[in-house]
């Protein structure tokens, strides 16, 4: 069959579309719209049901609020974030919220973004190094650390018993900026207590190049305390451990348990956590993990998003702190929500109550 010339260019025409459409190309084509323009949404892991509901979460409101949204979970592979946000800014988004995995290892990829005039707001964690942070959506970290140290302060009556207590001091990952907040708020609680000998750090490990558990890893954890056990507490039991998150704090508890704690005649120690994971209000409910703090990601979702449609808009968010968040390069405006110390006695009202989970999810 002989084709005309006219109709070989409608042909070419009609291919070259239909390769475009399933393909995508770069900028505005090539992405989901919304009314209101696109945000693209950075996760660290899925493996914490915390980033999953913050994911969730900002997704519904954005699309509520009239944008569409590219959410991207890089499973605490650096370079993958990397990749992932310069992917983003390539398709020409409106917005970046970024939950970094390393908050030193932006800095290039935010020169990118402002070089494409896209607003940068970090969640939850603090992006260093950079004047591209624009604004910072997060809990007040410090408190989080203030509430953990308090909680073991009044579990262990710290205030009027002489001690000697033994405890044993965990810290988040180092290259995560909040964590150095969570260390300093629980040490301005326990450490008038270790400089008066009432608490006793047997490890003598008491800072954090010491403390420190790599990507708030849970097996990093269970092997730390597996050595401090065997190295220090083979003829003194542990009193209590300053857990900063509820999957170290569950590392921890496996190691306890190895080496016949858990029991009526040797019951485990206090233990503090975050963040409210399932398995840890279900530890917590089994009288195996003692606390956790609790910072309802719904909050920090609806402060991000608004904070976010703010700058999209040309308009100033909200913030109510401008003055503790340096990132080393500027002090990063920052709206800050407060958190909550969770245990036995109040998991109910402030978890199932609040609606933030259903009472069989906890069974």
């Amino acid at each position: 069959m002989k084709r005309t010339p006219a109709a070989l260019a409608a042909a070419l025409s009609l291919v070259m579309a239909l390769l475009l459409s399933a393909c995508g190309g770069v900028g505005d084509a090539a992405r989901p719209e919304g009314e209101n323009g696109t945000i693209g949404i950075a996760m660290p892991t899925k493996s914490s049901d915390r980033w999953v509901a913050d994911g969730q979460n900002m997704v519904r409101l954005f699309e509520e609020a009239g944008y569409a949204t590219d959410l991207q979970y890089a499973e605490d592979v650096v370079e993958d974030q990397v990749s992932q946000i310069e992917n983003m800014i390539t398709r020409g988004v409106d917005a970046l919220v970024i939950a970094a995995i390393d908050g030193e290892a932006l800095t290039d990829t935010l020169q990118m973004a402002a070089d494409s005039d896209i607003p940068v707001i970090a969640y939850d964690r603090l992006i260093n190094g950079s004047e591209h942070v624009d604004y910072y959506a997060t809990f007040d970290n410090f408190q989080v650390g203030v509430l953990q140290g308090e909680y073991i302060e009044q579990a262990l009556d710290l205030e009027n018993e002489e001690g000697p207590f033994s405890i044993e001091l965990f810290g988040g990952s180092p290259d995560d900026n909040n964590a150095y907040f969570f260390y300093d708020g629980a040490m301005s609680v326990l450490q008038p207590y270790i400089d008066e000998g009432v608490l006793e750090v047997r490890s003598g490990q008491t800072e954090m190049d010491q403390i420190a558990t790599m990507r708030w890893s849970g097996s990093a954890a269970q092997a730390r305390m597996d050595n401090l056990l065997s190295s220090h507490y083979s003829d003194e039991e542990v009193d209590a451990v300053l857990s900063p998150y509820d999957g170290i704090s569950i590392g921890v508890i496996s190691s306890l348990k190895a080496v016949g704690y858990g029991t009526e005649e040797r019951p485990l120690p206090v233990i503090t956590g975050q963040d409210a994971e399932v398995a840890s209000v279900k530890s917590i409910i089994a009288g195996e993990q003692t606390q956790t703090v609790f910072k309802d990601t719904r909050e920090l979702a609806e402060v991000a998003v608004a904070m976010t449609d703010a700058v999209v808009r040309g308009e100033e968010p909200e913030v109510n702190d401008t003055e503790s968040y340096d990132n080393g390069v500027k002090v990063v405006p920052a709206y800050l929500i407060e958190p909550v110390s969770v245990d036995a006695d109040n998991y109910e009202e402030e978890l199932v109550g609040s609606g933030y989970y259903e009472a069989s999810e906890l069974e």
